[in-house]
């Protein structure tokens, strides 16, 4: 099951089923080019991990860390899918970062990896822009991360079991590829990132656990077309404005 939230068009927000017709709600099926598609969750807050596929590590010219690189991106940070998103004006270079997402089911601390499978709600995409001219000037990375409208996510939550364990995953701008790798090149798993994690922060239901994102990153231009697909749960899209 593909779960998406979105704005009908008498203005009330709805979580629905994503299928091949439409978005299936309150016994109605609705056109997905005729509502506004909402982020899939709310998150109190979206945990993302650096340099966690070692080919992305090594086009920063780094190594990929003993244990998971956490930085934290707080809710005004959210897009959606379909969204015009406003890049900060004063930085030269702004990237894509293709992820997957992990999406939480339930409040959590100090999970065992080998039981982070039962807080698992599902998985979704995550586009984690970054400014580069800030993110290489400080240590805390606010300027470089946490920007408004900085982590598009979506379209929707999928099952984890729609999910593969080798799952592609792939960036392309104005239809190019940029990005293209799979989900089992991460050098931390989502259950060794979750047990990391909730060693020292309380997951709540909605958060998310960006997991890092493979080579290939490069800097955005006005009217750039972004789409972010993930095999098993879809395609992300947004455009991004100078």
């Amino acid at each position: 099951m593909h779960t998406a939230r979105f704005r009908d068009p008498a203005g009330t927000v709805r979580t629905g089923e994503w299928t091949d017709d439409g978005l299936h709600a309150a016994g109605e099926i609705y056109d997905v080019d005729a509502v506004d598609v909402l982020p899939p969750v709310s998150p109190s807050k979206i945990v993302c991990v650096g340099l966690n596929y070692v080919d992305h590590a090594a086009e920063s010219g780094k190594d990929v860390p003993d244990r998971p690189l956490l930085f934290l991106k707080p809710p005004n940070t959210l897009s959606g899918h379909g969204d015009t998103v406003t890049l900060p004006a004063g930085p030269d270079r702004i990237d894509h970062e293709a992820e997957l997402g992990v999406v939480i089911g339930q409040q959590c601390r100090n999970v065992d990896a080998a039981d982070a499978e039962d807080v698992i709600a599902g998985y979704t995409c995550v586009n984690d822009l970054s400014n580069r001219d800030d993110q290489r000037q400080e240590q805390n990375w606010v300027r470089g991360k946490a920007f408004d409208n900085a982590a598009p996510i979506g379209p929707v939550v999928a099952d984890p079991a729609d999910v593969p364990d080798d799952a592609a995953i792939e960036c392309r701008v104005n239809g190019e590829t940029r990005q293209s790798s799979s989900i089992d090149a991460l050098s931390f798993s989502p259950a060794d990132l979750i047990a990391e994690i909730t060693d020292f922060i309380t997951l709540e239901p909605g958060d998310v656990i960006a997991t890092g994102t493979p080579a290939g990153v490069s800097p955005l231009a006005d009217g750039d077309e972004v789409v972010v697909e993930i095999e098993g749960i879809g395609a992300l899209e947004t455009t991004v404005r100078r």
